[in-house]
C-alpha cells in the first residue's frame, strides 16, 4: 500500500487505529510468552503454584539437571534447523531503521528463547516479546501504508510494549522505545510509545499479575546510602561496561553450523549441575535478585552467586542460545548492591542493606543497557520503590553510565 502524507484526517486516523492495534496485539504477545513460559516451568520442575524459585527449590534435584540438558538439546538443534533452513533473524533495531522481518522465522526464535528461559536456562525472556511486537508493528504499518518515519515509530513502540506487556512496565517499556530504539523525544513519538504501552499493559494483565517483579518493603534514604552512591556508582558501571563486552565476546565466538548441536546441550547440562548446588542459578535473573533483595543468603554466598551468574549466562550465550540479557544484569547489579552493602554497613552502620541492592541494580543495569532513564524507570516499576529512593539512584546511575561512556568512547577511538 503507497504511504500516505503525514498531514490530514486520513494520516490521523491510520495513525491511532495502528496505535491501538499494536498496544493490543503487543499486549497479545506478552500473554502468549507467558503462558508459553509457565508451561515450560511448570512441567520442567513439576509445580503448579508459587514462584519459580520456590519450584526449583522443591523439585527433585535431578530435574535440574534433566531441565537444563532437555533446553540445551531442543535450543541447539531448533536454532541450527533455524539458522539452516530459515531466513536469517533480523534484529528490533535494525527493523527500526526499516528492515524487513521474516514472519514465521521470527515466530519460532521467540519460542525458542522461552521455551529455554522456561526450562531455566540463564538468559533473559524479554527479547521475545519485544521481537513479537517489532513484528506486529512493522507487519501492520505497511498494510496501513504508513510514513517510513511513522513506521519507525510503530516498529519501535510495539517493541517497547511488548517489554511492558510481559513485566508490567509500561513506563519502563515506553522510555526504553524513546531512549534505546528511537532517540526520538517528538509528540508523535511519545504519544505513540505511551499509548502502546500502556495498551499493552493492560491486555496482558489478563494473564500478567499487576504487581511488583520484586516484593520489599519501603526503603529509607539515609546519608549513608547516598554517599555510598557516590563512591560505588562509578565502580558499578566499570563492571556494567566490562560485563556489556564480555556479552560481545561471547556472541562473536558461538558455534555454528552442527557445532550448534553439541556445544549447547554440553554447556546446558554443566549449568544443570551447578544448579543442583545453585538453584538460584536457574532462570532469568529474578530468583538471584529476590535472594539479593531479601537478604536471604550470607554475603560470602552472594558474592559466588553473583559470579557463577555472570559466568553461566555467558556460557550460556556462547554456547549460541539468543535471548536478553536485561534480567541477568539486573540481578547481577542487585547481588553487587548486597555484598558491597553489607560490607559497607561495618563502616557506616544503620541502611538497611536491600537501599543498597536497589541502588546498584539500577546503576549496574544502567551501564549495561546503555540507557540511565530506562533503568531507573524498570527498577522502580519492577520494586514498586517511593520516589524518595530516586535521589541516591540516580547519583549512582550518574556516576555508572559516565564511566560506561567513558570506556566505550575510548575502546571505540582506541585512546589510551
Amino acid at each position: 500500500m503507497q504511504a500516505t502524507s503525514r498531514t490530514g484526517a486520513s494520516w490521523f486516523i491510520r495513525l491511532v487505529v495502528v496505535t491501538l492495534l499494536v498496544g493490543v496485539g503487543s499486549g497479545v504477545a506478552g500473554i502468549a510468552v507467558t503462558l508459553l513460559l509457565r508451561v515450560a516451568q511448570h512441567l520442567a520442575f513439576g509445580y503448579s503454584d508459587g514462584t519459580f524459585l520456590e519450584g526449583v527449590l522443591g523439585a527433585e534435584p535431578w530435574r535440574r539437571v534433566v531441565a537444563l540438558a532437555a533446553a540445551g538439546v531442543i535450543g541447539g538443534f531448533g536454532w541450527w534447523a533455524l539458522r539452516r533452513w530459515g531466513r536469517a533473524i533480523v534484529p528490533v533495531a535494525d527493523v527500526v531503521d526499516g528492515a524487513r522481518m521474516p514472519g514465521l522465522p521470527s515466530l519460532l526464535h521467540a519460542a525458542l528463547q522461552i521455551t529455554i528461559v522456561g526450562l531455566g536456562a540463564s538468559i533473559g525472556r524479554e527479547l521475545a516479546p519485544r521481537e513479537l511486537g517489532a513484528l506486529f508493528g512493522s507487519w501492520l504499518s505497511d498494510r496501513a501504508g504508513l510514513s517510513p518515519r511513522d513506521r519507525r515509530v510503530l516498529v519501535a513502540a510495539g517493541a517497547g510494549a511488548g517489554l511492558a506487556a510481559v513485566y508490567n512496565v509500561p513506563l519502563g517499556g515506553a522510555i526504553f522505545t524513546l531512549e534505546v530504539l528511537l532517540l526520538d523525544l517528538s509528540i508523535t513519538a511519545v504519544i505513540v510509545a505511551l499509548a502502546t504501552s500502556a495498551i499493552a499493559t493492560l491486555v496482558a494483565r489478563i494473564v500478567v499479575p499487576n504487581e511488583p517483579l520484586y516484593a520489599l518493603p519501603s526503603l529509607p534514604v539515609t546519608p549513608s546510602l547516598v554517599v555510598w552512591a557516590c563512591l560505588a556508582g562509578p565502580v558499578l558501571g566499570l563492571a556494567g561496561a566490562g560485563f556489556v563486552r564480555a556479552i560481545e565476546v561471547a556472541r562473536d565466538r558461538r558455534p555454528t553450523g552442527w557445532r550448534l548441536t553439541v556445544v549447547m546441550p554440553l554447556v546446558f547440562t554443566g549449568i544443570g549441575a551447578l544448579a543442583v548446588v545453585f538453584p538460584q542459578l536457574l532462570g532469568n535473573g529474578r530468583a538471584l535478585g529476590q535472594v539479593a533483595f531479601d537478604v536471604a543468603l550470607p554475603t560470602a554466598t552472594i558474592a559466588l552467586l553473583l559470579v557463577l551468574k555472570a559466568v553461566v549466562t555467558l556460557a550460556t550465550i556462547g554456547s549460541g542460545a539468543s535471548g536478553g540479557t536485561l534480567t541477568p544484569s539486573l540481578a547481577i547489579g542487585a547481588a553487587l548492591g548486597m555484598v558491597g552493602g553489607a560490607l559497607w554497613n561495618h563502616l557506616w552502620p544503620g541502611t538497611p542493606v536491600a537501599s543498597f541492592v536497589l541502588v546498584a541494580a539500577a546503576a549496574f543495569l544502567a551501564a549495561s543497557l546503555r540507557a540511565p532513564i530506562t533503568a531507573l524507570a524498570l527498577v522502580f516499576e519492577f520494586t514498586n520503590q517511593q520516589l524518595g529512593m530516586l535521589v541516591p539512584a540516580m547519583i549512582a546511575v550518574a556516576g555508572s553510565i559516565a564511566v560506561a561512556r567513558l570506556l566505550e568512547r575510548r575502546r571505540v577511538t582506541g585512546v589510551d
